[in-house]
């Protein structure tokens, strides 16, 4: 009688090879678990906020997870707070005052100075405005690249959304420029009919410029064959906003009305107003600024060593 040793060898053989994963199912089985290793990783987009729990958000992102923030404590600058800017006041609550009666308003840009009431005037709006629905959500030049997201995330609600962009400016290649150009005018979808995007700059022009690109008519070997078309580029992002308000540096006189301003907030009586004028120029002279910022400033410093010296 022969063996059946080797048969049962073979079925045992084969058994075993019917059991073990084919080489191709393991490497599949170990990308899969890779792969959800990193969609951990990646931020997803947090539930949509507590809507009734503030008027203003930050866009932030914690803990890998992207959303919407309550501002507990906005700014409370007021309209009448802001002084000698009165052309750059009617210009935004006109664009404002239209954007909350659903009429057409455009996406605005304000540029100029440094310290003369851009970012002080979108705050100052949403103090003036938030009783008719006004909201706004600030967002981080990092963070442009999320508006589509924002944009979703708001879209069905009632209200009416102002995204602030503060500080706006980009070098080459930053993805952000993309992003928020596509965003203002050249997806596919068209724009957001309860959001508007306000920002503030000290480019008009929100990239940096060298004298070298207005040399078109000079080609080196190795230089670009349509220079122009590089500058059209460069301009191409800020003139997707509709309107452009522009901020010019205070001269003295409407400086000192600034300080007056502040002294007489900060419950100063007018005599000691009157005696802060050379104080004031004299802060202003160190700083090498004559801005509204700068005024608040010595306000600030004045007012609170008076009080020092009352108690």
């Amino acid at each position: 009688m022969p063996s059946t040793a080797p048969r049962r060898k073979r079925v045992a053989t084969a058994a075993r090879t019917a059991e073990a994963p084919v080489p191709g199912a393991a490497l599949l089985a170990r990308v899969e678990a890779l792969i959800e290793r990193l969609e951990a990783l990646l931020p997803t987009v947090a539930a949509a906020p507590d809507w009734d729990s503030a008027v203003a958000f930050r866009w932030r992102k914690r803990q890998g997870r992207a959303g919407l923030y309550p501002i507990a404590q906005p700014a409370r600058i007021a309209l009448t707070d802001l002084c000698n800017i009165e052309r750059q006041k009617q210009a935004i609550e006109r664009n404002t005052r239209q954007f909350l009666a659903r009429r057409p308003a455009n996406n605005v840009l304000l540029t100029g100075a440094r310290g003369t009431g851009k970012s002080s005037l979108i705050k100052a709006c949403l103090n003036e405005f938030a009783g008719k629905g006004l909201r706004v959500i600030e967002v981080d030049k990092a963070d442009l690249t999320d508006l589509p997201d924002i944009v979703e995330l708001v879209s069905a609600r009632p209200e009416r959304f102002i995204v602030f962009c503060d500080d706006l400016s980009f070098e080459e290649g930053d993805p952000a420029y993309k992003a928020l150009k596509v965003t203002l005018d050249g997806s596919l979808a068209g724009p957001s009919e309860n959001l508007l995007i306000y920002a503030t700059s000290n480019r008009r022009h929100l990239m940096p410029e060298q004298i070298r690109e207005n040399l078109s008519y000079s080609h080196e070997e190795d230089g670009e064959i349509h220079p122009g078309e590089g500058i059209e580029e460069k301009i191409s992002l800020s003139e997707r906003f509709g309107l452009w308000i522009s901020f010019y540096p205070f001269r003295q006189e409407e400086y000192l009305t600034i300080v007056d301003h502040w002294l007489a907030h900060l419950d100063c009586e007018a005599r000691a107003r009157a005696g802060a004028r050379t104080e004031a120029l004299q802060f202003a002279l160190e700083r090498g600024s004559r801005s509204g910022r700068v005024a608040w400033q010595f306000a600030c410093a004045f007012a609170g060593a008076r009080r020092r010296r009352a108690t």
